[in-house]
């Protein structure tokens, strides 16, 4: 079998939320979504809310949300990379922007004294707190009727133009709509994680 195929393969199973396909996909690409925070998370001060470890997480459970959701379609490793990294800069721009806000503003926190291994997030590991259903139950509630309907079409296979044929519209309109949808509820679950 060759390389695209396997990967077609296990980006189908990782959708299907299988565990082990995820566990798979946290092994290969990881790294790539580390050094692309390390590489922008220059501020000293950020570093000491979160590191990449924080964002890591953060992204997996995005990308494993929507990816289950069927918000991707994806068919080679270069385009995953692409992906997640632009995932991690979003993530990290998000972050940093929570921090530098008024009420937050870590200019203005104390420095935190003791270990720095204290602040990495406790949160449980990516493989864990992404492929969950609890949090894949979490993302579908938050959905719209419309929305949710789009993501059963999508769990179940159907392409996008059968999708459009049924609701209206062109098949990148409503695959754009939906990715903004799961996006925007990706993005509000990983924030409530981090506020809490």
């Amino acid at each position: 079998m060759n390389r695209d195929g396997s990967f077609s393969e296990l980006f189908e199973r990782v959708c299907r939320g299988d565990a082990e396909a995820a566990e798979i996909v946290v092994r290969r690409y990881e790294s790539a979504i580390r050094v692309a925070v390390r590489t922008r998370l220059s501020d000293p001060m950020l570093r000491r809310q979160f590191d990449s470890i924080d964002v890591c997480q953060s992204v997996l459970s995005s990308f494993f949300i929507r990816a289950a959701t069927g918000a991707f379609d994806l068919h080679a490793p270069k385009q995953l990379v692409a992906l997640l990294v632009k995932m991690a800069q979003n993530k990290l721009a998000m972050r940093a922007r929570s921090q530098y806000r008024q009420r937050r503003d870590i200019r203005r926190a104390r420095e935190i004294a003791g270990n720095p291994e204290e602040l990495v997030s406790p949160a449980p590991g990516p493989l864990r707190q992404a492929v969950g259903k609890e949090m894949l139950d979490r993302a579908l509630g938050m959905m719209s009727t419309e929305i949710r309907g789009i993501a059963e079409q999508r769990m179940r296979g159907e392409p996008w133009s059968a999708i459009a044929s049924e609701l209206g519209g062109t098949p990148d309109s409503r695959r754009k709509q939906y990715e903004r949808e799961v996006a925007y509820i990706a993005d509000a679950l990983d924030m409530s994680a981090v506020a809490s």
